[in-house]
């Protein structure tokens, strides 16, 4: 019998970031079908999200993509169930409302490549710091750009996972990048930028290299911070026609500053300081190509007749995609009542 090795991927219970977990499990004659895999129970214990006396939780395979990196093998990602089968309450995918895919979302993934042993990014030298940013942005030349034969194996993995990677580049700071996502569907979305989370902290172990998703690593120095910016429409957004209507979905975010932030990654008032490209934690703003305001309106959307989509520059690099989703979902759902 074919023996097949299948990666289980999940979310743990830290808070208030949580980290990857995975487990492999070793399937006979498996079909290849998501619909085959079987539930699978952890020590929840171990990963903050049950107590040592009754500790089992479930793992539900949800999304699964072929394993780049190893023979015979899927990479399966999963929401976690409790003992009875219900959501985990660390199961940000559980609450996204979104069953007929209508929105699809493109997320912005920034992060370091760090140094373990000079906790710095890569390119820092172990004492002082760098020229500048300015000329590490989509740069080339190992005076600017640090990390790329990383960059482009998690790249070639991506890709031969079959995930939708739409693009990378690197980014202001030195040793900073980013990859983009894009999936018709908030939950897919979300899946995708946790496998591809996960591929690049794989990936990174081979070379003894770290991965910072904190939205601010260099604290309050002249360094660009980390964001995971969303990227977002759906059907009335994408069939507008009409100035109007995305003025009124972008009000509707206002009044619920708060509850986004919330779910928009930790520590992001280190980030969202209205430099570096940010909007104040504290304020809310749209605009037309505006890369300092909350939601960009990109130029294209006015140029194809008020058609297309929006980004919300908030969410931080560290956010679970899942959650930010699901706040962006439930926003612009109230947002359209109204119109």
């Amino acid at each position: 019998m074919a023996a097949t090795k299948l990666e289980y991927i999940w979310l743990d219970g830290y808070k208030p970031t949580q980290s990857l977990r995975s487990k492999t499990k070793i399937e006979k004659d498996f079909s290849g079908n998501l619909e085959d895999l079987p539930l699978w129970s952890f020590d929840g214990s171990s990963t903050e999200q049950a107590p040592g006396g009754a500790s089992d939780c479930l793992l539900k395979p949800v999304f699964m993509v072929k394993d780049p990196q190893r023979k015979d093998a899927y990479l399966v990602m999963c929401e976690v169930l409790n003992a009875d089968g219900t959501p985990h309450e660390s199961n940000g995918r559980a609450t996204i409302e979104d069953d007929d895919n209508d929105f699809w979302f493109g997320f912005e993934q920034e992060y370091f490549l760090w140094n373990p042993e000079t906790s710095k990014p890569l390119g820092f030298p172990a004492s002082g710091y760098p020229r500048p940013q300015g000329p590490y942005y989509c740069s080339v030349g190992a005076a600017n750009a640090f990390g790329r034969d990383i960059v482009e194996e998690h790249l070639d993995a991506c890709l031969e996972a079959g995930l939708n990677v739409e693009g990378i580049n690197a980014e202001v700071a030195a040793g900073q990048w980013e990859f983009q996502i894009f999936a018709k569907g908030a939950k897919e979305a979300g899946d995708q930028i946790w496998i591809g989370r996960y591929l690049m902290e794989r990936i990174g172990e081979k070379y003894g290299v770290s991965v910072n998703w904190h939205c601010k690593p260099l604290g309050a120095l002249d360094w660009n911070g980390s964001g995971m910016h969303a990227n977002f429409s759906n059907s009335t957004l994408r069939d507008a026609g009409s100035k109007e209507i995305f003025d009124k979905i972008c009000e509707g975010f206002r009044p619920v500053v708060k509850e986004h932030i919330a779910v928009y990654g930790a520590d992001n008032h280190l980030r969202l300081t209205g430099k570096h490209e940010t909007a104040s934690i504290h304020d809310f703003s749209y605009g037309v190509s505006d890369r300092g305001a909350s939601i960009r309106i990109p130029v294209m959307v006015p140029a194809k007749g008020w058609r297309g989509y929006l980004e919300d520059r908030r969410p931080n690099s560290a956010a679970d995609p899942y959650k930010v989703a699901a706040r962006i979902i439930k926003t612009v759902k109230a947002a359209e009542a109204g119109i």
